[in-house]
């Protein structure tokens, strides 16, 4: 090889080794620019677009997002949420942190609850709208042969109801059987031997009702007592009655005259001088039969409807100091649909002193407003007992016809005004047969 061609050869390898020592040098610059972003970037770029990139395995820094959606992390179950009093957790770089807080929700406007914006109707006004019946009357009736017992069998095209002399129309009729709500009311008034004989019949009082009637019972002389509240355990309302085995009535009149009246004597002349007879009067002992019925009525009217509303009245019939009067009384159950049956017994019992009922005997009140209560309300049988038995039996029947009664209701074709009463008659078209129903009813005032 000539001289000359050696200079060539080295040169020709001077400059392979100046190419390779410049790439390595673009290529250790590059790099180190990647990793520091504050270094400027204009020198570089030139030599880039000369020369290729060589495979580096630095990442590139990842791209910066303006407002990133603010997404939830997915936080493990063991880890508090987010507002907690913790550290910041060092393994998470400061680039992915946002920097700047979310935008604020828009304002939400609402209305006062229970309303509906302007000019919007409400689609589920309707479904609060509640339809009832102004008003319907229920008449119980109780139908029986000339023998006194009960018909069935009869339907509602055998009875015509009139309301103020106007026929009605129907729309309700039933003979199922009801349970019964009562309120026994008994007189402790009358004298001892009428009481105690009275005491004795408990076994069978409690006997005539069903498990599914509901029972309370009241008593009154000059007050007025409730023993027991409604209940159906007949064990509870043998007990109150039990107690009351223990409670005696008055002695009876007192002694006026005769060897009784007067002081110890010898030989006909008063022991100690002369004696003044003194003036005796009777006592005047109160019999306040109205205010317990009244009391037992309102009592019945805080009951369920669906049950049968009767009074149970165990007395001699007789009315002596009430407040309430029998006006006002009536019209409350006539408003509350409760009727009263009635067992009298002692004096009221007696053929004689029934005539003598007509008429009101001085000091000892009335003694025909039971068998007016009874007739208003029910026009039922005043049963007038006076041994044990015929007691007994008049209880069984009177709850046999207070439950199996015919049901007739209907809507009056005139809407009675706030706090009237009418007067009904219900008629059977069936000769022989009689026919017991309540005479009038009264609106509930609104």
């Amino acid at each position: 090889m000539t001289p000359v061609m050696r200079i060539r050869a080295s040169r020709s390898r001077l400059g392979i080794r100046l190419l390779v020592l410049l790439a390595l040098c673009a290529v250790t610059t590059i790099g180190w620019a990647q990793q520091n972003p504050s270094f400027p970037q204009q020198s570089t770029t030139q030599q880039q677009s000369d020369i290729p990139d060589a495979p580096s395995t630095v990442q590139p820094p990842p791209a910066k997002v303006l407002n990133p959606p603010q997404v939830p992390p997915v936080l493990p179950q063991n880890q508090p949420a987010a507002g907690a009093n913790q550290e910041p957790s060092s393994d998470v770089p400061p680039a992915e942190k946002p920097s700047t807080p979310p935008p604020p929700m828009p304002p939400v406007q609402t209305v006062a609850p229970g309303t509906v914006p302007r000019n919007q109707v409400n689609p589920a006004e309707d479904l609060y709208t509640l339809h009832k019946i102004v008003r319907f009357v229920q008449v119980p009736v109780t139908v029986k042969d000339g023998d006194g017992r009960l018909v069935d069998g009869l339907l509602a095209k055998d009875f015509v109801v009139k309301e103020n002399g106007k026929p009605q129309k129907l729309t309700f009729f039933t003979s199922d059987p009801f349970p019964l709500s009562v309120a026994v009311v008994i007189d402790i008034g009358m004298p001892n031997v009428s009481v105690q004989k009275i005491n004795e019949t408990y076994s069978a009082l409690v006997g005539a009702f069903s498990a599914y009637d509901e029972v309370s019972l009241y008593t009154y002389s000059s007050t007025v007592s409730q023993l027991t509240d409604f209940t159906h355990r007949s064990e509870r309302l043998q007990a109150a009655l039990n107690s009351m085995k223990f409670v005696t009535g008055t002695n009876g009149p007192p002694v006026l005259g005769g060897p009784l009246a007067g002081g110890p004597t010898v030989n006909g002349a008063p022991v100690g001088g002369p004696v003044i007879q003194p003036v005796n009067t009777p006592p005047r002992e109160a019999h306040v039969l109205n205010d317990a019925i009244l009391d037992a009525a309102l009592d019945l009217s805080k009951r369920n409807r669906a049950l049968r509303k009767v009074i149970f009245v165990i007395s001699n019939g007789r009315e002596l100091g009430s407040k309430a009067s029998y006006t006002d009384v009536l019209k409350v159950l006539r408003t509350h649909d409760i009727e009263v049956k009635a067992v009298v017994v002692d004096s009221g019992a007696l053929p004689i002193f029934k005539q003598a009922d007509k008429f009101r005997i001085w000091g000892q009140g009335y003694s025909d407003i039971l068998p007016k209560y009874v007739s208003a309300t029910g026009g039922g049988k005043i049963y007038t007992e006076l041994s044990r038995v015929t007691i007994e039996d008049a209880y069984a029947e009177i709850t046999s016809d207070a439950r199996n009664q015919y049901t007739l209701g209907y809507i009056p074709q005139a809407v009675a005004t706030s706090s009237s009463c009418r007067s009904i008659e219900v008629q059977v078209l069936h000769g022989g047969l009689r026919v017991y129903a309540k005479d009038g009813y009264c609106s509930a005032v609104r």
